[in-house]
């Protein structure tokens, strides 16, 4: 990781939360720039390709079927219910671009988590929360409700978060 102040500007390409924090944790000073798309117009049938087609997406795959932000309580409260004693998979994509040479560098990363029996309470109160709607699967592994109910990580948490650390820090370094 870089640890010094780079000779370089880099622009977050998106608004959420987890990628800021995640950017600011490795050290790097951003500006946020975000284009206004229609996510939803931008299908994909596999969630590897949907993600870079979006180049700053990331969906949740559960049972095979591309999950991501939940677009009424009943389908969140379905997607969380699912994820109860179960498991899913995260596909994050990073895309980096050189704006002096226009060439871009992208790649992208899965996770797997592992949850335990999550209650019918605190999947209420998420809902409640309004959580659920900001985030592709309809759930915050670091939300303080969330992360107790976490069995296991398989890959990284950054990954799962939004913005994988070590491909973000490759991609920028091969666009050097």
């Amino acid at each position: 990781m870089v640890t010094n102040t780079p000779s370089f500007k880099i622009i977050l390409g998106s608004s959420s939360k987890a990628r800021k924090q995640i950017l600011s944790e490795m050290g790097y000073e951003f500006t946020i720039l975000t284009a206004d798309i229609d996510e939803q117009s931008i299908r994909r049938e596999k969630p590897e390709d949907l993600v870079v087609a979006l180049a700053e997406a990331k969906v949740v795959v559960y049972q095979g079927i591309i999950r991501e932000k939940p677009t009424s309580e009943k389908e969140a409260r379905e997607f969380v219910k699912g994820y109860s004693g179960s498991h899913a998979a995260v596909v994050g994509s990073v895309l980096v671009t050189n704006l002096a040479t226009g060439k871009r560098y992208g790649g992208w990363e899965s996770a797997e988590v592992y949850f335990l029996e999550i209650p019918d309470e605190v999947i209420d109160n998420l809902i409640d929360e309004g959580v659920t709607f900001n985030v592709a699967g309809g759930l915050m592994l670091e939300h303080p409700l969330t992360l107790p109910f976490v069995d296991a990580v398989v890959g990284s948490t950054d990954t799962v978060m939004g913005l994988s650390k070590e491909l973000t820090e490759k991609l920028i370094l091969e666009a050097l």
